[in-house]
């Protein structure tokens, strides 16, 4: 239906009946049965001569559509830079419609994200909130239901269809804007959609109405966007609309919600001010597209060659690993990387409150915890566990260890199955305080089952913040004289260079050549050929998860072939 705002403007302007002009601009609502008559319908609609309505004399009438074109009619956007700003970078997300741009501001010594979209005249931007309106009221078609392209296309005609039967005539840019601005709220996120489409930011964080949104950009850390929900209502219906986006419910009566876009990225929301005084407030940490591979790692030098060497053949041979760091460090990050090293066969279990994990297995059963509303019917992480130690994995993942679950876990390691898992700790000390204390309660005994830690940090070199693995560390065992555990530090990341160290001696190592029955000199060419595979990979900028996956089955597979490739590539030999 038409607003009463619009339709009291339209009488005024026109002087004439209010239920005739209703009954003349309302479109009747059509069922799916007789769908098939829509066409009919408008085609008679236009044949009928009526007197100009508002949106005709504010636009004119509808004649045939000249779609926008760049070069004939100009940009959409304005980029020209705000006085008493330096420009530090501009770049699109969604061109032509979506640019963003970093500038330092000299007043406050402060770099800002703004998002340039379209500005929309007054009227264009009412005629933009009548379409919605409309479209909210009409659209019968699950939009999650169908691929983008099919929702872009049944949008796109029902947007043709309400100017048409509205007689309204844009000009290309102002129906370009009207596509734009409709399309970003029903199948994006609305005022956030430019920098969900940034590449380089890894963090959005809303804190309420009225206050701007913050983002984490990879180059200028935390920055303030020019991106501000204006109202309470505003942000509690966008909030509202990202809870069923990752297909959850949030109230009132439970206003917390951990959940995982479409995307994979994680996002924690709150509705309200019961929990959060300011209203309600969102975080979402974006998932990259494509995780993160060893290669990576080591062109950012969060590990080096010899490192990784060390994790992949560590992993083959069935070695549990726990990464441990601070927030935003890399846990997680460098836990997917090297689970790419599991063999192609292996049957995997994996265990996460939110979904973020990437693998290329087949054999690969991922779970994600259910929360309801109330007890009933909840499945946490410890459900989960228990169920996963019945499907016989050799490889187990959990995202991180919290609570009871981890006792699970650590039986699991002492039966045999090979578990990797993230917790929050910043040293091997904290790591075995927190495992032997409230709520974990690991008793020692079987901590000494686990093989390795790897401690991570985000730290900075030269004035830039980056992520490192500080320090690999082995558990050797138990002494039965002091119970405390025996540890041996394999690599060290040294600050001062910016380097890794090696400590020359490796118990894991050893415990590998006895099983595989290798010598000396064959443990020390299984890690050249590894390292040289991974050197190789660097040079010829093999990054995708996809095919660092299909590098690490050739080998498995057929490692003569590969390292004849490699030796020729690398060496020339």
């Amino acid at each position: 239906m038409v607003s009463k705002e619009i339709l009291d403007e339209l009488v005024a302007h026109q002087k004439i009946d209010k239920n005739k002009l209703k009954a003349r601009i309302t479109r009747p609502k059509i069922s799916k049965k007789v769908e098939i008559a829509e066409g009919a319908w408008l085609k008679a609609a236009r044949d009928v001569t009526v007197e100009p309505t508002w949106f005709e004399r504010v636009f004119g009438r509808a004649e045939e559509a000249e779609r926008y074109d760049l070069q004939k009619h100009g940009p959409l956007v304005d980029l020209s830079v705000p006085t008493g700003m330096e420009l530090i970078e501009t770049y699109p997300v969604n061109e032509p419609y979506a640019y963003t741009r970093v500038m330092y501001e000299p007043a406050t010594h402060e770099y800002c994200y703004h998002v340039i979209e379209p500005k929309l005249t007054e009227g264009e931007q009412k005629l933009l909130s009548e379409l919605q309106d409309r479209l909210i009221e009409t659209l019968d078609m699950d939009l999650k239901g169908v691929d983008r392209q099919g929702a872009l296309q049944y949008l796109t005609s029902r947007i043709n269809e309400f100017l048409r039967s509205h007689h309204v005539d844009l000009t290309p840019v102002s129906k370009e804007k009207i596509m734009y601005y409709t399309t970003r709220k029903f199948l994006g996120y609305e005022e956030i959609d430019p920098i969900m489409r940034d590449t380089n930011i890894e963090d959005i964080s809303c804190d309420g109405p009225n206050i701007p949104v913050f983002i984490y950009h990879k180059k200028f850390g935390s920055v303030r966007s020019n991106v501000t929900f204006e109202d309470a209502a505003q942000l509690d219906s966008f909030i509202i609309k990202l809870a069923q986006i990752c297909g959850r419910h949030i109230s009132i009566a439970d206003p917390l919600l951990d959940g995982t876009l479409s995307d994979g990225s994680r996002i924690q929301l709150t509705l309200g001010k019961e929990i959060t005084t300011r209203g309600s407030t969102f975080t979402i940490r974006k998932f990259r597209e494509s995780p993160f591979t060893p290669p990576e790692l080591i062109e950012s030098n969060t590990l080096s060659v010899e490192a990784i060497a060390y994790l992949w053949l560590a992993v083959e041979n069935a070695k549990s690993i726990i990464f441990a760091g601070g927030t935003a460090s890399g846990k997680t990050t460098t836990l997917n990387a090297v689970s790419l090293f599991i063999p192609p066969e292996a049957k995997i279990v994996s265990i996460e409150d939110t979904r973020e994990l990437n693998l290329m297995h087949q054999n690969w059963i991922p779970g994600v915890v259910r929360e309801t509303f109330g007890k009933e019917g909840s499945i946490d992480m410890y459900d989960l566990l228990r169920s996963a130690l019945r499907q016989r994995p050799e490889f187990l993942i959990v995202g991180e260890i919290r609570g009871e679950e981890a006792y699970v876990m650590f039986q699991a390691m002492t039966t045999g199955h090979t578990t990797f898992s993230t917790m929050h700790a910043d040293s091997v000390t904290s790591v075995v305080h927190r495992l032997e204390n409230p709520p974990i309660n690991i008793p020692r005994i079987l901590i000494k089952s686990l093989d390795i830690i790897c401690i991570n940090v985000q730290t900075y070199v030269s004035k830039q913040r980056v992520r490192r693995t500080k320090t690999i560390i082995e558990v050797v065992g138990m002494d039965p004289h002091t119970n405390e555990l025996l540890t041996n530090e394999i690599f060290c990341w040294d600050s001062s260079d910016d380097k890794f160290k090696y400590s020359g001696h490796s118990y894991v190592l050893e415990r590998i050549m006895k099983e595989r029955a290798w010598d000396n000199k064959e443990l020390e060419d299984e890690l050249k050929r590894r390292q040289d595979i991974l050197k190789w990979m660097v040079s010829k900028g093999i990054k995708h998860y996809e095919d660092v996956t299909k590098i690490v089955v050739m080998y498995y597979q057929e490692p003569e072939e590969l390292m004849k490739t490699v030796k020729r590539e690398l060496y020339g030999s």
